[in-house]
């Protein structure tokens, strides 16, 4: 017989009348960081935005891999000829391959223009991988391996010539990567300056935040296009290339870290008076150490933000310039270069596929603004999303 009686009989787990277990509650602790990327995915245009800021620098990354032709090269039998189509379909049939017609040309003799028109009679297939003009991957190794082509010296222009005969897309391709880069060092640039005269601004106040915003309010009297002209016009024109290039990243980031300098300031004033701040202080910190080990590090998302909104400021600002005439040099490109070719109602009549870098660059600036908007709402918070 048990000892126990029934109402002394203890619960059996296994009884159906046993008490059920209260659910653990779990709980997950997610780091700012993880925490900016799920907000961060719920933005759609930022996500967009950040897909195609890395497809377009992956692209002029590769540039001379994806290029067809080399941007030097001149074809001038075929000088401002306009986009050829691929095809599929020729009056043998269908193809499984595509390819592009040879190019005929002919002077009109009434508007002294030369038009084009496709000859039906050469076909020239593109192939992947194909071998074209050599050039230097980096200076690493020398190869004349393509992505795509018709193979060396034959033509296929995507999106037609300039007016000296080289390829457009080859140059549109190689010039992004001047435009992109320009931007991500001058931004650099501009933002180190910014962080540190902002920080040291808002963190000190008093006369030096006075001497500070003056030197700002300064920069800001004068109008930003003229400023530009003014600085590039003093870099020596005898300069080559890469020292033309390091000076525009220089004009760039000395007119424009003003604006990230009162960004930052105005959030080390929200911040200095913080718990953490004033345990440091009373812990026996150095100045020099809450400034930089705990004030910019605390706003480092907050930077990315104001960087990743300031890059299509720069990238508008080279393209100006080297529209203008004041920016970067031959042998050297960039977009603003090559839309300096439609600087003329001429030019824009009769071959409007020369604005197609004006393209690329509204593409590169809404596609940073798009993920600007979406870091900031991730960074924030209070954002509702």
């Amino acid at each position: 017989m048990s000892d126990y009686t029934e109402t002394e009989r203890p619960f059996d787990l296994q009884s159906p009348n046993a008490p059920e277990e209260e659910p653990k509650a779990v709980t997950a602790s997610y780091s700012q960081w993880n925490l900016i990327w799920r907000r961060f995915k719920k933005h759609k245009a930022g996500v967009v935005g950040g897909y195609v800021v890395i497809f377009l620098y992956i692209a002029v990354f590769m540039g001379e891999f994806l290029a067809p032709h080399g941007i030097s090269n001149r074809y001038y039998k075929v000088v401002h000829c306009p986009p050829q189509r691929i095809h599929f379909i020729s009056d043998e049939g269908l193809h499984l391959r595509p390819f592009v017609y040879g190019i005929k040309g002919s002077l009109d003799r009434r508007t002294g223009i030369k038009q084009y028109t496709e000859d039906s009679t050469k076909k020239y297939p593109i192939y992947l991988f194909s071998r074209g003009d050599k050039y230097e991957f980096y200076g690493l190794f020398t190869t004349d391996i393509h992505l795509f082509g018709t193979g060396k010296g034959n033509p296929m222009f995507l999106l037609g010539t300039d007016r000296f005969g080289r390829d457009m897309f080859s140059r549109i391709i190689v010039g992004g990567r001047i435009s992109l880069t320009i931007g991500l060092l001058a931004v650099t640039l501009s933002l180190t300056l910014g962080s540190i005269f902002g920080v040291i601004s808002g963190f000190y106040g008093g006369t030096v935040d006075h001497i500070i915003q003056r030197m700002i309010e300064l920069i800001f009297a004068f109008p930003s296009i003229p400023i530009l002209m003014a600085l590039s016009a003093v870099l020596p024109p005898e300069w080559p290339s890469h020292l033309v290039f390091m000076g525009i990243v220089t004009v760039l980031a000395l007119v424009g870290w003003g604006g990230l300098a009162r960004e930052i300031r105005g959030k080390t004033l929200s911040i200095r008076e913080s718990d953490f701040v004033m345990a440091a202080r009373v812990c026996g910190a150095k100045d020099g150490r809450i400034l930089f080990r705990h004030l910019l590090p605390s706003m480092f998302s907050h930077i990315i933000v104001i960087a990743t909104l300031a890059i299509p400021g720069f990238i508008l600002g080279e393209s100006t310039l080297s529209f203008l005439g004041l920016g970067i040099k031959p042998p050297m490109t960039s977009w603003g270069l090559l839309l300096s070719d439609a600087m003329n109602i001429h030019s824009l009549s009769l071959y409007p596929w020369l604005l197609i870098p004006g393209v690329c660059i509204i593409i590169a600036v809404l596609a940073f603004n798009f993920l600007g908007d979406g870091l900031r709402d991730a960074a924030d918070p209070y954002s509702s999303r």
